[in-house]
């Protein structure tokens, strides 16, 4: 009967770590920019990781979207190769990938969500590398320019939308929704 308890107990904390929320940080704020990064780990070796990473309309959340539907939303992961959304009669261009080595790292530049309206350049990279049981993905994005009202309050709300999204993606890579 122990031994099945401590396997159970075992399992449960395996799942746990796999499952866990991202980790989420405000790495700076200055009155130009700020940056955050985020981290996961999934239960998939690099190539599926990068197959879901860039499947993004599979497990962005459509509450943070133009269209309302995930769906909609596209990446082309090569140089040049659009992030966009399509809507009826037109769509939106999220950001450009600028780096793509597959299974390994992706980056992107654009202003997601509001900071589209903005005077300011970001920079989001996905950087992928083994880990125990799986391949952890780290997230930062890196955004500096002119804002009206400072990027002091702006920081955490940002942080806390690409952490949400980044678990979305680990649930999807680990269970197939996000």
């Amino acid at each position: 009967m122990g031994s099945r308890k401590s396997l159970a107990l075992a399992l449960g904390v395996a799942a746990s770590v796999m499952t866990a929320p991202a980790r989420a940080e405000v790495v700076d704020v200055a009155d130009n920019g700020f940056a955050v990064k985020d981290t996961v780990t999934v239960a998939a070796d690099a190539s599926k990781a990068w197959a879901a990473l860039v499947d993004v309309g599979k497990w962005w959340d459509p509450e943070h979207s133009y269209s309302g539907d995930g769906a909609n939303i596209t990446l082309d992961p090569k140089p040049g190769g659009c992030w966009c959304e399509k809507l009826p009669g037109g769509g939106v261009q999220h950001m450009t990938v600028v780096f793509a080595d597959p299974g390994k790292l992706l980056r992107v530049h654009g202003g997601l969500g509001p900071l589209q309206g903005m005077a300011v350049s970001g920079v989001l990279t996905f950087t992928l590398k083994p880990a125990e049981k799986g391949t952890a993905v780290e997230l930062t994005y890196v955004v500096g320019g002119y804002s009206r009202s400072g990027f002091k309050d702006l920081a955490p709300g940002v942080d806390a939308v690409l952490g949400a999204q980044l678990s979305r993606y680990q649930r999807f890579v680990n269970g197939g929704k996000p």
